[in-house]
């Protein structure tokens, strides 16, 4: 397996951009490479140090609560939920969230039919609408099990689906992105678009559970 190159001592002219703790250990060749870059392209007039902050700001405000939100749009709206399934970016850019010039793919789980989502290759996934992917969708076993197994894997979440439910893996790309509708729970009639948007989520909206129940309720 290939290895990272060696370690290097952090560079004396990047510390005052850096995002380490005061770089109190070795950076690896990645990191050293990182800095390098940006400071070439901030001492070039082509972003600034302002700018890059910003954008790392604003990766790190996203979290599933934006997906969540937009899910419980779609439970409420069936103009919406169409237009969602139909066009997903365009479906992000009318709600205010910004697809970032990916194509998003929504895909609805029904009774008789559950999606679940991978990316076989890396990592791809929907970042600007569930923040960081976990862990576990980042690791070879979920990557390439989902795919030979779907039922095995999601039985380990928790989630046993009966036998006549057809399951559909999705695979993402570099530019194309997914996110599933799950179904919408029962005894929800009565509920507000916020109430329902604190039952979906980060896991449901992968495919690998179900969109929680409200407090109290029992089938």
């Amino acid at each position: 397996m290939p290895h990272d190159p060696p370690e290097t001592e952090s560079p004396s002219h990047g510390a005052h951009v850096g995002h380490l703790d005061d770089f109190h250990t070795p950076l690896t060749y990645w990191q050293t490479l990182e800095i390098a870059v940006r400071e070439l392209l901030i001492e070039k007039g082509i972003t600034t140090g302002a700018e890059i902050a910003a954008a790392i700001d604003s990766m790190d405000r996203r979290s599933p609560a934006d997906g969540a939100r937009l899910i419980a749009k779609a439970w409420i709206d069936d103009r919406f939920r169409r237009k969602l399934l139909a066009d997903g970016s365009a479906a992000m850019t009318e709600f205010g969230l910004n697809p970032a010039g990916l194509r998003l793919l929504a895909v609805e789980n029904t009774p008789g039919i559950h999606n679940v989502i991978v990316c076989t290759l890396c990592s791809c996934y929907p970042r600007n609408l569930l923040g960081l992917p976990p862990d576990w969708y980042k690791e070879r076993a979920y990557r390439s099990r989902l795919v030979r197994t779907p039922r095995v894997v999601l039985a380990e979440f928790g989630l046993e689906l009966p036998a006549e439910t057809t399951v559909r893996v999705h695979d993402s790309t570099a530019d194309m992105r997914y996110i599933v509708i799950p179904q919408r729970p029962a005894g929800t009639t009565d509920m507000t678009e916020d109430e329902l948007a604190g039952l979906v989520t980060r896991d449901s909206m992968i495919g690998v559970s179900r969109a929680s129940s409200p407090r109290g309720f029992r089938e």
